[in-house]
This record gives structure tokens, C-alpha cells and sequence, in this order.
């Protein structure tokens, strides 16, 4: 049993998956922007069809919406019953249930999102693995940009913070090299200790790689 399936296993499942989709419908229907993970990734990857892959996608409201503004996308999510809901509203869409630690699509992406507190839930000591397998899949300049929580307020309950030095080491080894970091999605500046953060790393050029 993963990590995820500990901590929400008495609320996973497509029922779960399905209210999680319902919950943000509602946030939008309300006035709400839930699409600032989408924003940034505009703002970050290029004009569209720059190919972004939305890894730990869950239902899939970040990727149907990048795909709506004519990005190439590609859905990555362990849980087949998030991906299940997924399906129902993007029948068309690409949508893959893989573990991010064995992961290999066979394909390479200009920016690859990791949103929704994905870092955090790995599943222990896979956090290496993970970050070869994001670089391994990431095409030379391109960017991994990830979203998570660094304390109890940000996170799920009984889910262990990755310290920050952790992920860029981990990502440094393989390959990824830290770029910017912010506090918010919208990129409101970071100030060291914060609560959330959103960093995006690099991969180097083909012609700059060791």
C-alpha cells in the first residue's frame, strides 16, 4: 500500500476522487481562479504546443485546462481512480496510471508539473528515483516545476514533510538544477522558512549536460 493510499484510506477511491473534481467545479463556479497552476505553467513552458506533462495529475483539472489552451498534454497519476474521473471529462486526453519512481512514457516534455502535494506523498525513500525518472523524461532546457507543502498547514494529515535541501539535492543529482522559486503559484516571492513553496528546476541543454 503507498503512502497515498495510507494516509487517505478511508478517503480514496473514485467517490473521493469524484467529490475532489466536484469541490473545485464548485470554487470556479463560485468566482473562484483555480487555474493558477496552469497560469504559471503558461507563463514558464512557451507558446502552446510546448508538450507538458502533469505528474500526479489526479482528476485532471490542471491538465484538461492546459490542454484547452492548446498545450500537448499528457495526464501521469498512480491512482487509477482519480485517473478514472478524469477520463469521464477528457475522454480524448492522454491519461496514464504509472509510478513516478518506475515511470518511462518513452517521450520528453518541455515542462513537467508536479502540483498538489505530490513531493511529499512519495512514497518514502523513493524521492531519488523520482527525480531521475522527471529528469529522464524532461528534454534538454526544459523544466520540472513542483508544488508542495513544508509544514503541517500545507500538508495532509500524518503526511512527513520533505525538507526543501532534500528535493534539490535529490534533483541536483539528477540532473536538475534549481532556476526560481516562489510562495505562491502566482509567484509571490519566497522568503526562506515559508509554509508552501513552488520551485522549478532545469535540465541542461544536451550540449551543457556532464
Amino acid at each position: 500500500m503507498s503512502l497515498w493510499e495510507r494516509i487517505a484510506t478511508e478517503t480514496n477511491g473514485e467517490a473521493y476522487a469524484t467529490a475532489y473534481a466536484e469541490r473545485f467545479r464548485a470554487l470556479a463556479a463560485d468566482g473562484s481562479d483555480i487555474h493558477g497552476e496552469a497560469g504559471l505553467v503558461t507563463a514558464l513552458a512557451g507558446p502552446p504546443p510546448a508538450r507538458v506533462l502533469d505528474a500526479g495529475c489526479g482528476t485532471g483539472r490542471i491538465a484538461v485546462h492546459l490542454a484547452s489552451l492548446g498545450f500537448e498534454v499528457v495526464g501521469a497519476d498512480v491512482d487509477a481512480s482519480m485517473l478514472r474521473v478524469a477520463e469521464q471529462e477528457a475522454p480524448t486526453l492522454d491519461w496514464r496510471v504509472v509510478d513516478l519512481a518506475t515511470m518511462d512514457l518513452g517521450q520528453l516534455f518541455d515542462l513537467l508539473l508536479v502540483a498538489g502535494n505530490v513531493i511529499p506523498l512519495l512514497e518514502p525513500g523513493t524521492l531519488d528515483a523520482v527525480a531521475a525518472r522527471l529528469a529522464a523524461h524532461t528534454d534538454g532546457g526544459g523544466l520540472v516545476v513542483c508544488g508542495f507543502g513544508l509544514d503541517e498547514d500545507h500538508l495532509p494529515g500524518d503526511c512527513p514533510v520533505t525538507p526543501l535541501a532534500d528535493v534539490d539535492a535529490a534533483f541536483s543529482r539528477a540532473g536538475l538544477q534549481p532556476v526560481e522559486r516562489w510562495a505562491t503559484w502566482d509567484r509571490g516571492p519566497w522568503v526562506d522558512g515559508g509554509g508552501y513553496v513552488v520551485t522549478s528546476h532545469r535540465r541542461a541543454p544536451p550540449g551543457d549536460q556532464p
